[in-house]
């Protein structure tokens, strides 16, 4: 009897370890377009359209390469509106009763599957480099899970950048060459953009009709929809960003939304790139002296590190992840999350170019948009369900632990030794923000004073009690204690006013 096959959205590789367990001759690959999916948050109509793309470039794929696809489009009549539905109504047409899966990477969707009637067998998602098993092992007996100690068991595993039991160049991290401050011009004309071919353009369509309500504009749409692109992305990074990409990977410019970053982590997401051999391409570069030690070590220690460490982290933690709120925050994500409509430069130009992209790296999600919604209180699951929903790159297993975990310490500390936060010193060091924003990074106080200045010490009071023993922020709150008394209530005082204007939907 013939069995069930289940590829998802996330899951368009060719070694996916359903497909390897599956008889092609007799079995049936099931892949759905649902509404389920594309609902279940708002996401970016980008979002859904390089998902649904890139499925029908794959099941077209699959299907030339000998397999039976039952394939359900968003539109098709028939279609059952989610993946257990669809399994129920694909066996019953074929009159199976087994479905062979590769774990999702939401605890939402592999409960939904463990609860059909159908006989589930559920594999292991092993595109990744470490097991739930290696992971759990490696966190056995640990006091704190620092992700640099993991990185490298990685390292050691893959024999990545290592020389012989050493890591070459003799450091493990790089880090202290990879934060300079934006450069005054970049020389990379960004990520390898696409001309939508026939398939994206019906798909365009069809999301510009279901979705066109969505935050976020779907036009121009330029990414890689199928494993070809995505390598071609690839290697254009390769050849003409890596070299660069550690001197400013943490780097933020006014006029310029990419700098030297690759800009494919939602292909390495969606199984259009495999892992290894994106960091096997950085390294021979580096090998070939075409990339320096820190870039390539930098751009490495992202994926095989801390995309491996984050979801060890939430497959560890369990379901409940999403609504841990150890710091209490309770404030209503502000409105100008969605319209970018706020004074605060910094913040407006990451919202704008989400909205426009479904992008921004690293130091805006972690350091603009979170650093301040942490600084406010902003209720950490209201973020979590924003980041999910805007960023092409976001699935639960990769997007909550850098959401509650790293950026919102949420968790008490299980990925953070201590919140990530700063005043607005930071963004001006690392940006050129501040120089065209209505307000002064200078000021500390005063109507013209940086709404991180302010809300910062606020920050660092309401949790006196939980972080002032923190050794890595003993400093801070010596700082803090000795300002004069009159200026420590101004901060208070005006950081709470702000608070407040925000709540009642005033533009700040």
């Amino acid at each position: 009897m013939s069995r069930l096959v289940l590829v998802l959205g996330d899951q368009l590789s060719d070694s996916l370890s359903a497909l390897r367990a599956a008889d092609k001759t007799c079995d049936i690959v099931v892949m759905a377009e649902v509404a389920e999916e594309t609902s279940y948050v708002r996401h970016h109509p980008k979002k859904i359209a390089l998902i649904l793309a890139a499925m029908r470039k794959f099941a077209a794929r699959l299907r030339a390469d000998g397999w039976d696809i039952r394939y359900a489009e968003l539109d098709d009549t028939n279609n059952a509106g989610s993946i257990p539905a669809e399994l129920l109504r694909r066996a019953e047409e074929a009159g199976a009763t087994e479905v062979i899966a590769t774990e999702p990477g939401e605890w939402r969707l592999i409960e939904a599957l463990q609860a059909t009637p159908l006989k589930l067998r559920l594999l292991e998602d092993d595109r990744f480099i470490a097991s739930h098993r290696d992971f759990e092992g490696w966190a056995e007996g640990k006091k704190a899970l620092r992700m640099e100690y993991f990185y490298r068991d990685m390292r050691r595993k893959t024999g990545m950048l290592m020389d012989g039991d050493q890591p070459e160049g003799g450091q493990w991290n790089y880090d202290h060459d990879n934060r300079k401050p934006a450069p005054d011009s970049v020389s990379f004309s960004g990520p390898m953009q696409f001309t939508p071919d026939e398939t994206v353009e019906q798909v365009l369509d069809l999301v510009e009709t279901r979705f066109g309500n969505h935050y976020g504009k779907l036009r121009p749409f330029w990414f890689a929809t199928d494993q070809e692109q995505a390598r071609r992305a690839l290697t254009h990074f390769i050849k003409g960003a890596l070299p660069k990409f550690g001197d400013y990977q943490d780097a933020m410019l006014d006029g310029n939304r990419f700098l030297y970053h690759a800009v494919i982590a939602a292909y390495l997401n969606i199984g259009l790139l495999d892992p290894v051999e994106v960091c096997r391409a950085a390294e021979d570069a580096y090998r070939a002296g075409a990339a320096p030690l820190n870039a390539v070590e930098g751009f490495i220690r992202q994926i095989i590190g801390w995309r491996e460490y984050v979801r060890g982290i939430y497959f560890r933690e369990g379901p409940d992840y999403t609504r841990r709120n150890v710091l209490g925050h309770t404030r209503a994500l502000p409105e100008f999350y969605w319209t970018g409509q706020t004074d605060m430069r910094c913040v407006a130009k990451a919202v704008q170019q989400t909205m426009d992209e479904a992008y921004a790296h690293h130091i805006q999600r972690l350091m603009v948009t979170g650093n301040f919604g942490l600084l406010a209180g902003i209720e950490p699951h209201a973020l979590h369900e924003w980041y999910l929903a805007v960023y092409m790159d976001a699935f639960e297993w990769v997007e909550a632990p850098n959401t509650v975990g790293m950026s919102q310490f949420a968790d008490g500390g299980i990925i953070a030794s201590k919140p990530y936060v700063s005043s607005g010193n930071y963004i001006a060091k690392m940006s050129d923000h501040c120089a065209h924003c209505r307000y002064s990074v200078k000021a500390k106080t005063g109507k013209d004073a940086c709404p991180f200045n302010l809300l910062f010490w606020h920050f660092m009071d309401r949790h006196r009690d939980r972080f002032q023993n923190n050794p890595r922020m003993a400093q801070m709150y010596r700082t803090f204690d000795r300002m004069d008394g009159d200026k420590r209530e101004t901060v208070l005082r005006e950081a709470e006013a702000f608070l407040n204007r925000m709540a009642q939907g005033a533009r700040v």
